[in-house]
């Protein structure tokens, strides 16, 4: 066992988009802000419905994609809160107002997985076609990886998305509800709304160049890469609202995801090493006796890094309140 069958695939992505679109038509329906209940629940259900199509993967291919769809999609899921902070950025910058911003989250994470998906079948492809690429990705993980725990992005990263988007498309400067398109003296404009759309979807796209060829790290196998980033961007939705208010709490929540980004960049590059050896460097081949690391040990250290940077995080966080206090 191991394959899976191209039937099981095509009818579990038809789920998915499914339950994604039903997702949509509901906030397109009653946009509203979510009750922190609200939030856990539909949170709770995303969890549990990963958890179950990794149970169901288990007995159509075996533990082999089951544990690769688990380890991707935690790294999918941890990697996408850092996405988070740049969310709350971009809502606060273009002023949406708190009740159509599920909406806006919504469209952007479409836009978002079916950009993603692009990315997938062009990296698969490549990948096929030039196992080496495998150092790229490596390396290119490791400069991520100092980028995130030394490097200081500000809160005008968006910026350059927002100017760009604002030359090519005539923009009103007011809301005009949720539409997209509305008439301010005589003349046809786009709302701030589509903007918003806009520049969360190439936000997430720019967020992707890291995540993508970290999944890949972990499987190879397309469908498994790509339903891990659908159930990771299903619950971002309301992790948004249940979380917004505690990010500022997590400070050091990018060391973590720093820590799992080098560690599947070194996974990356001792995969390469055994996949595509550098014959004409030499001594070369005595790499080769590094063993290639297996998903157990993906899957624990993306639980730890996570786990420890956030506890750090709300303890650092309570001592500051106590000192304020005591002040």
């Amino acid at each position: 066992m191991g394959e899976l069958h191209l039937g099981f695939e095509i009818v579990a992505l038809v789920v998915l988009c499914a339950i994604l679109l039903a997702d949509l038509l509901l906030v397109l329906k009653r946009p509203h802000v979510p009750s922190m209940k609200e939030c856990a629940a539909w949170i709770g259900f995303y969890v549990g419905l990963a958890l179950v199509f990794a149970v169901v993967l288990f007995f159509v291919g075996g533990a082999k994609p089951s544990s690769e769809f688990v380890t991707g999609w935690l790294l999918e899921y941890s990697l996408s809160v850092d996405n988070l902070f740049v969310f709350i950025l971009i809502m606060a910058k273009l002023q949406v107002p708190r009740k159509y911003q599920q909406e806006a989250l919504m469209v952007g994470i479409i836009i978002a997985l079916i950009a993603r998906g692009l990315f997938i079948l062009v990296g698969a492809v490549i990948i096929d076609r030039f196992v080496a690429v495998f150092y790229l990705f490596g390396l290119f993980l490791l400069y991520t990886a100092w980028k995130q725990a030394f490097e200081d992005e500000g809160d005008n990263a968006e910026s350059p998305i927002m100017r760009v988007v604002r030359k090519f498309i005539p923009v009103s400067e007011e809301y005009d509800g949720n539409k997209i398109r509305t008439v301010v003296d005589g003349k046809k404009m786009f709302t701030p709304m589509l903007m918003v759309f806009i520049t969360l979807g190439l936000t997430d796209v720019m967020f992707a160049l890291d995540s993508i060829p970290a999944i890949f790290g972990v499987t190879r196998n397309p469908f498994l890469v790509f339903t891990a980033n659908i159930f990771a961007l299903m619950g971002l939705r309301q992790l948004y609202f249940l979380l917004g208010g505690m990010l500022d709490r997590l400070a050091y929540l990018h060391y973590g995801i720093a820590a799992i980004l080098g560690f599947i960049g070194i996974k990356l590059l001792i995969h390469a090493i055994h996949e595509a050896p550098l014959d004409f460097i030499p001594g070369f081949h005595a790499l080769e006796r590094i063993p290639e690391v297996p998903i157990w040990m993906s899957l624990g250290f993306i639980v730890v890094a996570m786990g420890v940077s956030i506890i750090a995080s709300l303890v650092a966080a309570r001592k500051k309140d106590n000192a304020e206090l005591e002040a």
